[in-house]
């Protein structure tokens, strides 16, 4: 516990951000954190001098801002959780990594459409320019999903990045006794296989060696780690090995700002926050 002081959570009136908001609920308790809920009136693009309308066209783009911190408000109410609304007005993505900057916020903590949906908007969407340009923890939650710290699969390919990520997820299941399983992916096209035999071993052996120090970084610190070894395309190995080992959570690193063209166009965190069964923490400090 104490992970977190305070947690900002984005919210846009949908079903995923509706379940994002009560999951937050849950860890600001855990936490004993403050929460802060904001929404963002998008900027219009249109010509205002020419439609005359200023005051109207401004009321129309912030009716879902209104409405959507409005029913956070009674969510809150419900549940016994104090909350600050804070309605924003802007670039979406920025307006959120700005408010979570100036509220020092440790956590950021967003909803995730169906998987047809996010597919469609992966390229551009809110939640991957969030993740590509902040410097804090997202938590990123699927509609439907359920926040828990029992079972928290951490993947490694022994960077830096990951090894953010596997300390995140030892302190939280140390603090929520929880257990770790561990994987590290070889991803490499099949004929390299049969052209490069030794080459494929050497990254097994690797992978083997990655996740052999996460379980004795993780028994040294009095937490159950079991450890496997994917081969195959490395989102769809850890996406996978989470819905077998019936997972609560998945914490993944993020290669941080110079990494935003991969995170829009592909990367293994993109892919497992796509298809993910429970929450993904993307860990970032």
């Amino acid at each position: 516990m104490g992970k977190y002081k305070k947690i900002l959570v984005a919210v846009d009136g949908s079903e995923s951000s509706r379940n994002a908001l009560l999951q937050a609920f849950r860890l600001a308790v855990d936490e004993k954190c403050w929460i802060t809920v904001t929404s963002v009136i998008p900027p219009f693009t249109g010509d205002l001098d020419l439609t005359g309308v200023k005051g109207d066209v401004r009321a129309s783009l912030a009716k879902p801002c209104e409405e959507a911190l409005r029913e956070a408000e009674k969510l809150a109410q419900v549940e016994r959780v104090l909350i600050k609304t804070v309605c924003e007005e802007g670039e979406t993505y920025e307006r959120i990594i700005d408010l979570a900057d100036a509220e020092n916020c440790g956590i950021i903590v967003m909803g995730r459409r169906g998987l047809k949906k996010f597919d469609r908007a992966l390229v551009g969407s809110v939640t991957a320019r969030v993740i590509g340009h902040t410097q804090r923890d997202v938590l990123v939650v699927p509609a439907g999903s359920t926040l828990g710290w029992k079972k928290i699969l951490v993947a490694t390919d022994g960077s830096k990045f990951s090894s953010i990520a596997i300390t995140k997820a030892i302190d939280f299941a140390k603090a929520y006794g929880g257990s770790l399983v561990v994987v590290s992916v070889v991803d490499v096209p099949t004929e390299f296989y049969a052209e490069a035999p030794q080459a494929v071993e050497d990254m097994v052996r690797k992978a083997k060696e990655y996740t052999a120090a996460v379980r004795e970084q993780a028994e040294a610190a009095g937490i159950k780690a079991e450890t496997y070894i994917g081969e195959a395309e490395a989102f769809e190995a850890i996406v996978k090995l989470a819905k077998d080992q019936a997972v609560n959570m998945i914490v993944v690193g993020s290669h941080g700002r110079t990494g935003l063209r991969r995170l829009l166009m592909g990367s293994v965190t993109e892919k497992v926050i796509g298809h993910a069964p429970c929450p993904v923490l993307v860990a970032k400090s």
